[in-house]
């Protein structure tokens, strides 16, 4: 096996494994907060519904085109590296944007004070890396000349 060089790496595939990365330190910061006064409390990705397994699908994109192309003795898939990185990308940034759509929130104030819940950074940075991934999957996808599954 080659040592892994970086600079060997297209444009595209450094995003996509660079927001494969953001992802997987999103999955540990605050998904979902409620502040209420001075009370302040959060969940993580892992914590938060379902959300965590669209992460798992991006990192999981860019894990498999680091191994890819740095040489790694990879089994021999049915489909090429532009289909399975474009479906494990565009699945979890869907995953991803349902688990934001469908996050309650919202904020409640009287005299007494006031309370809000919703979205943390961590969700908000997995969103963002996922839609820019699932995005230069798409133009590795097209560039690649492959045939999708049904296409066939």
């Amino acid at each position: 096996m080659a040592a892994f060089d970086w600079k060997k790496l297209s444009t595209g595939d450094r995003v996509i494994s660079i927001t494969a990365l953001v992802a997987l330190i999103a999955l540990f910061l605050p998904w979902e907060t409620v502040h209420a006064g001075a009370f302040s409390a959060s969940r993580g990705g892992f914590g938060s519904g379902f959300g965590w397994l669209g992460a798992l699908l991006v990192i999981g994109a860019g894990v498999y085109i680091v191994a890819l192309r740095s040489g790694s003795n990879m089994p021999k898939m049915s489909y090429g590296p532009g289909v399975i990185v474009l479906g494990a990308s565009v699945i979890g940034a869907v995953l991803i944007i349902l688990r934001w759509i469908t996050l309650p929130r919202g904020n409640y104030g009287n005299f007494a004070g006031s309370v809000s819940w919703g979205a943390g950074v961590g969700l908000y940075l997995t969103l963002i890396a996922a839609i820019v991934q699932a995005v230069y999957a798409i133009r590795m996808f097209q560039s690649s000349g492959e045939a999708l599954p049904w296409a066939k």
